[in-house]
């Protein structure tokens, strides 16, 4: 899978990190791994649709922290998300990771996904990559770096798309102008994008 990223790889503004993840993986303890294809970009304080907008919280504290650790949350009572925290310390940047293409394990990551029948409903989405990785909040604030959880992001040699697609992220009430989601173009596994034909995961 490739050793994981360096801490200076996060250490930067989220809106130049983010679309520099498209195409890396990400992978968890048990050897599942997932191409990162879609992403989205939160600046703190003056993005008022982060987590981090008001300040620091017992919930948000990870973000504010050093940069290269995973900050996950859970969304609506209903399922995990993941991001990776971005800038300098106390500053609250992070970029969500919002879709993956599973490339390792397939088998336990559709029994993690409760085997759904198109394979492009596996990692399609926030809660999807969540669940089909086993991402939990056990996992905020491990160290993607250090690979302290057995968590880390690695490059594997396929470079970041030369013009990813880029849109408004989605899913957002406030600070929906701004054009920080970023997605491999084509790609079936983007969220919300037009899908590709797919074969059924089942007879």
């Amino acid at each position: 899978m490739g050793p994981p990223l360096p801490r200076s790889f996060y250490a930067r503004d989220p809106r130049i990190v983010a679309p520099e993840l498209l195409n890396k993986l990400i992978v968890v303890a048990d050897g599942r791994a997932g191409r990162i294809v879609e992403v989205e970009a939160y600046c703190g304080s003056e993005d008022p649709a982060a987590h981090t907008y008001r300040g620091k919280t017992a919930r948000n504290a990870t973000m504010f922290g050093e940069a290269g650790h995973l900050y996950v949350y859970f969304s609506y009572g209903i399922h995990w998300c993941a991001n990776t925290v971005c800038g300098e310390v106390g500053q609250g940047f992070g970029v969500l990771l919002r879709a993956i293409e599973p490339v390792q394990r397939l088998e336990a990551i559709q029994e993690a996904r409760g085997l759904p029948r198109r394979a492009v409903d596996l990692g399609n989405g926030p809660g999807k990559l969540a669940q089909a990785l086993g991402i939990t909040g056990e996992l905020n604030g491990a160290d993607l770096v250090t690979v302290d959880r057995g968590v880390w992001v690695a490059d594997d040699g396929i470079p970041p798309p030369a013009k990813p697609a880029t849109t408004p992220r989605v899913g957002i009430s406030k600070g929906r102008e701004h054009p920080w989601r970023w997605h491999v173009l084509g790609n079936p596994y983007v969220s919300r994008a037009p899908r590709l034909p797919t074969a059924n995961l089942t007879p």
